[in-house]
């Protein structure tokens, strides 16, 4: 198949379009290369490098008429969505929307997207939350991102194009950028292996759900392999705080660190743990790698990066 993903130069889309390459496809990238970085990109697959909000965006799709739109691109730091809105929604619908009309006008036939679980679902009802929870999202990131499945659903209805919604938990491992709001492990580990002091925001038993970037590139290849249309959670079901990922990642590197906690950063969520129960069933897909071996792979390779 002649795959697009958008974000393909960063943490996880990198990784998404070397699976695909493995397994014979055509593969293209695009990518504004705000969060990307050129060491990520595979020689195989040619760069793009457009915003995808923009009119050379859509031309490339029109032009090359792509099989499938994986995509990763996204505003996709929480923080910022809450700060300007506006940006948020231009980036994370007007760019999907305009990638998706370029789309339907050029034989698109699927999407796989990476939606969230955490942002969407909201503070739980009951945990490990799956994908019949209600859905709160507490942030115009996760409004955009459930905005971006509602219109997905229409395109299927509307012109026949299926999609496969995959909701990450919180997702780690190497090529992580260290330097941004997201990513607390790759933060953590950076900052670590810098001699210098992570900040742990608020009392750190707020808890999340974190998936291992091996085991999400497994959950899109499964998703292309899908035939129909359906939402799955890609997570652990497993409840970790952030004192206990902190104490984690500090064993693997210097166990002297302190630990130093910061003022709580204000609406941050409390608890996120998602159920795979629905991706086992009908995907086949359950994570493999457990928390403790992900992180000493994930600092394994940040150390060989120094």
């Amino acid at each position: 198949m002649k795959i697009l993903v958008t974000g393909g130069a960063g943490f996880i889309g990198s990784h998404v379009v070397d699976a695909f390459l493995e397994r014979g496809h055509e593969v293209h990238i695009l990518d504004d290369m705000s969060g990307g970085r050129e060491e990520n990109i595979s020689d195989r697959a040619p760069l793009h490098r457009f915003d995808i909000r923009s009119g050379e965006a859509a031309d490339l799709i029109r032009r090359e008429r792509f099989d499938v739109l994986c995509h990763h691109a996204a505003q996709m730091d929480v923080r910022r969505s809450v700060a300007d809105p506006s940006f948020d929604a231009d980036v994370n619908v007007r760019g999907f929307l305009n990638l998706m009309e370029a789309g339907r006008e050029s034989g698109l036939r699927k999407v796989i997207f990476a939606s969230t679980g955490g942002a969407i679902y909201g503070e739980p009802d009951y945990v490990p939350q799956d994908e019949e929870h209600a859905l709160r999202p507490l942030s115009p990131y996760g409004i955009t991102k459930l905005t971006t499945e509602k219109y997905l659903f229409f395109y299927e209805k509307q012109y026949d194009i299926s999609h496969v919604i995959l909701r990450y938990a919180n997702v780690y491992g190497p090529r992580q950028n260290p330097y941004g709001e997201a990513g607390v492990v790759a933060i953590f580990a950076e900052r670590m292996l810098d001699g210098k002091q992570p900040i742990i925001y608020g009392d750190g038993e707020q808890t999340r759900d974190y998936v291992f970037v091996k085991d999400v590139v497994r959950a899109n290849t499964a998703a292309l392999d899908y035939a129909g249309s359906g939402i799955f959670n890609v997570g652990t079901s497993r409840e970790t705080s952030v004192n206990d990922l902190f104490r984690l990642i500090r064993d693997n590197i210097d166990e002297s660190i302190p630990e130093e906690h910061g003022q709580a950063k204000p609406g941050e969520q409390r608890r996120s743990i998602l159920s795979y129960d629905y991706s086992s069933l009908e995907l086949g897909w359950q994570p493999e790698v457990t928390l403790e071996d992900g992180i000493a792979s994930t600092v394994a390779w940040f150390r060989e990066r120094k």
